[in-house]
């Protein structure tokens, strides 16, 4: 059940948050309530892995228990293991073999395991719980609040990765403490943002994207194909997240709760330090968190700085995908980041404008090793890139006006849930909510709806 879909919008969410609303006197019935709606709307997918949630959740929670009560850290440890193991299980068990039969000349049969949706993301969210428990900076929390915490719909599915300090303690408030009516309204305004954001920019967007990275798995497309393909992937991965993240916290305002910002106009960054505090801003500090800062971080010397970097990023690419392609761009991210800060340390300034035109350059060179099907596909996009097959055709007006439109709105100042929050309440506004609204919920009902990018991961 996708968020911009007429069967989410028009009966799951308005009777969700009815019934959550129905129940806000009663904080234990409005929280297995939405346990509840979120195992539903999560087996809208594929009902064969709400057992593997259900599991993976309880799991942790009774070692973590056992941990505490024992006074062990091995249950703790073990749950780590475990949650990981089942995350590599199903993400990469086909990519392991494959690397084996290279090393060693055997041939392995693929498992082909369907990827259980959103388990990249709970599975650092339980993960993150656990890690705190052996540092001592989690609490312990009962099974019902745990399990919202992992299985709360807004976020279940590809994000924001939420930590349980941040969210834990929200399902505590009153739903209809003072601000209600404000909460409701900015929740829907950031709702249908995201709405216009993923079905009128992404997906307008997709359509200049996968022909021509469909172009290169065969053939080296031309310079202008190449480049308005580069770019627009650039766009729509940006807008496709931005706006999950933004129907996310729209949901969760609604519900009364506040998520987490995952975006803050990542192109206007004038470096790649900078990039990486703005892009995936929940992932970003999750492993600079649980993942460079354990492993020496900048602290402990050059050598271990370089290896604590190149290292979290890899393992950043691995996460976003099992295959070679995502590890290069992972780790040429890593790359990137060491120059920036030698860069920094040696003192060199470059002019702003110069330092955000090498820094967006090279993110969108990375995107092409993120979007294209093999390295193959993408020394073809690269080889397009440089003439490799000619100058091709002029772009028409249907390639120029959305990447213009899109590139545009990227590089406002204003993102667009400071936006949402920054409107004043007007019959003007309220007016041209509905008028969004109704059309958003028309225009989606004219064909099956995209599936956002990150649910693949």
């Amino acid at each position: 059940m996708l968020f911009h879909s007429q069967g989410f919008v028009l009966l799951f969410l308005p009777i969700a948050v009815a019934i959550y609303y129905a129940l806000a006197k009663r904080q234990e019935a409005r929280e297995w309530w939405l346990i509840a709606a979120s195992l539903f709307f999560y087996g809208w997918w594929d009902v064969r892995f709400v057992p593997l949630l259900i599991g993976q959740t309880v799991v942790t929670w009774l070692l973590a228990e056992l941990a505490g009560r024992k006074g062990w850290r091995w249950p703790l440890q073990f749950a780590i293991v475990a949650n990981f193991a089942v995350l590599g299980l199903f993400k990469y068990l086909d990519f392991g073999a494959t690397i084996l039969a290279e090393v060693s000349g055997l041939q392995f049969a693929k498992a082909s395991l369907v990827l259980p949706i959103g388990i990249s993301f709970y599975t650092f969210e339980l993960v993150s719980y656990l890690v705190d428990r052996l540092r001592g900076t989690a609490p312990h929390y009962n099974i019902r609040v745990f399990s919202l915490f992992i299985a709360l719909f807004p976020h279940l599915i590809a994000g924001p990765i939420m930590r349980h300090n941040e969210i834990i303690p929200q399902f505590a408030y009153d739903p209809l403490r003072p601000g209600l009516y404000e909460r409701i309204g900015r929740g829907l305004i950031l709702f249908f943002i995201g709405f216009v954001e993923k079905f009128f920019i992404a997906d307008r967007l997709a359509g200049l994207v996968d022909p021509v990275f469909t172009t290169a798995t065969s053939a080296t497309p031309a310079v202008s194909d190449a480049a308005s393909g580069s770019i627009a992937f650039s766009l729509q991965i940006l807008f496709d997240f931005v706006a999950y993240s933004n129907m996310a916290m729209g949901i969760g305002l609604l519900l009364g709760l506040m998520l987490p910002v995952n975006f803050n106009v990542p192109y206007r960054s004038i470096n790649l330090r900078e990039f990486w505090r703005r892009w995936h801003m929940t992932l970003s500090r999750w492993i600079r968190d649980y993942i460079y800062i354990p492993l020496g971080g900048s602290r402990e010397g050059t050598a271990r700085y370089i290896a604590a970097t190149l290292i979290t990023m890899g393992l950043c690419g691995l996460w976003h995908g099992a295959g070679w392609t995502f590890v290069i761009w992972g780790l040429g991210h890593g790359i990137g980041l060491l120059i920036c800060r030698a860069w920094q340390l040696y003192g060199f300034k470059l002019p702003s404008f110069v330092a955000w035109a090498i820094t967006l350059l090279y993110v969108v060179l990375l995107f092409v090793l993120f979007r294209a099907a093999d390295f193959a596909a993408a020394s073809r996009m690269f080889s397009g890139l440089l003439g490799g097959a000619g100058w091709g055709e002029l772009w028409p007006w249907a390639t120029v006006v959305p990447i213009v439109v899109a590139g545009a709105l990227a590089l406002i100042n204003v993102p667009s849930y400071e936006f949402a929050m920054r409107l004043r309440p007007t019959w003007q506004v309220a007016c041209a909510l509905v008028v969004v609204a109704v059309f958003c919920v028309l225009e989606v009902g004219q064909g099956q709806p995209l599936s956002f990018i990150y649910f693949q991961f």
